[in-house]
């Protein structure tokens, strides 16, 4: 099964979302691997799957060393769209979508982290979250309590309650922890209020200070 991880931006946790709902996954038997759609702003092995096995506890997996889990790398740390251009290299959906394929042949589980926020251009003419309610992935939703995120998390609760995608979890991020804690709780509060909300069947879940 492939399961989508987005988020409301490129610093909203996804990585440590991915990471940690993985060593989770493992511990109740399942069989799990994660994917990188695009990763931009490296030119070796993409520092997210890295990320990803550290927290997983565990190495490089033969579909790393093959690029399985990372099909997509870019130098330029911007968006997909434009680091393919930067680089000279249209991004390779088939390619993507066959590394999908392969994983999903393999393991029970397939948490395919995208890049940036949930409607960041994946090439000029399509965005993530279009690339996501095309192929009808659920959707785990990383968001958290910072100055503005109840207003982003809205317009993507928006956005993909229009395109039909199903959002199996939504993860409030409280990594690394926040300063202003009133801003923190009521974002909590409210968000958790509104994903029951529109998406009755999601989990909650809040992703701890590891």
């Amino acid at each position: 099964m492939v399961t989508f991880v987005s988020g409301v931006d490129t610093d909203a946790g996804k990585s440590i979302a991915t990471g940690w709902i993985a060593r989770r996954l493992m511990s109740a038997g399942r069989r799990v691997v994660t994917q990188k759609l695009v990763q931009t702003g490296n030119a070796g092995l993409s520092e997210d799957i890295l990320l990803h096995r550290s927290m997983m506890g565990c190495g490089l997996l033969p579909e790393d060393e093959d690029r399985t889990t990372m099909p997509e790398i870019y130098t330029y740390p911007c968006s997909p769209h434009l680091a393919a251009r930067i680089d000279g290299r249209p991004v390779s959906l088939a390619r993507i979508d066959a590394a999908t394929a392969r994983l999903d042949a393999r393991y029970d589980e397939v948490l395919l982290e995208g890049a940036g926020g949930l409607m960041v251009p994946l090439t000029d003419d399509l965005l993530t979250i279009d690339f996501v309610a095309a192929r009808g992935y659920p959707m785990i939703f990383v968001t958290g309590g910072i100055l503005g995120s109840i207003s982003h998390t809205l317009l993507a609760f928006e956005a993909m309650e229009r395109r039909s995608i199903r959002v199996a979890r939504v993860v409030y991020n409280l990594w690394p922890g926040r300063k202003d804690r009133v801003i923190d709780d009521e974002s909590r509060v409210y968000l958790r209020r509104e994903a029951a909300k529109r998406f009755p069947d999601a989990l909650w879940e809040e992703l701890p200070i590891l």
